[in-house]
């Protein structure tokens, strides 16, 4: 009911997730790549993005002709940890004045605060699983 009518994700491990989101909701998948390649063409929206998880900078981007201000997209990925990728993707999608519907995580690691922070702007956040901590080898889960 949100009028959704794309998928966006980044590169790599978020496009398995999210083309299968894609499919079950029969809408097209835009992901961003981490870098500019060769295969990049024409002008393109971007955002740099700290990963906590390999401890660099990249500057993520996606070709213009692919997001627009016609688009609502529902943002897909794997992990929420400090909400850096998400953000990145608003970003990118607020460059394009696309919408934002929402956010579908797969497993948010409640112990960081990407998830509550990404929530306090008013942004619906909905994850699978939320990690509540891990210690001696003990995951414990958050009950929903």
């Amino acid at each position: 009911g949100c009028g959704v009518n794309k998928i966006m994700t980044v590169e790599a491990s978020g496009i398995a997730i999210a083309v299968a989101v894609g499919a079950v909701m029969h809408l097209p998948v835009v992901f961003a790549k981490k870098y500019r390649t060769g295969n990049v063409s024409g002008e393109t929206y971007s955002a740099l993005v700290h990963s906590y998880t390999h401890g660099n900078d990249y500057n993520m981007v996606i070709a213009k002709e692919y997001l627009s201000a016609d688009d609502t997209v529902l943002i897909v990925d794997d992990f929420l940890a400090k909400g850096a990728a998400v953000e990145g993707l608003m970003d990118v999608a607020a460059q394009a004045g696309a919408k934002v519907a929402g956010a579908a995580i797969a497993i948010e690691k409640g112990f960081q605060e990407g998830g509550k922070r990404l929530r306090a702007t008013g942004i619906r956040v909905e994850s699978l699983a939320i990690v509540e901590c891990m210690h001696d080898g003990e995951i414990e889960f958050r009950p929903q």
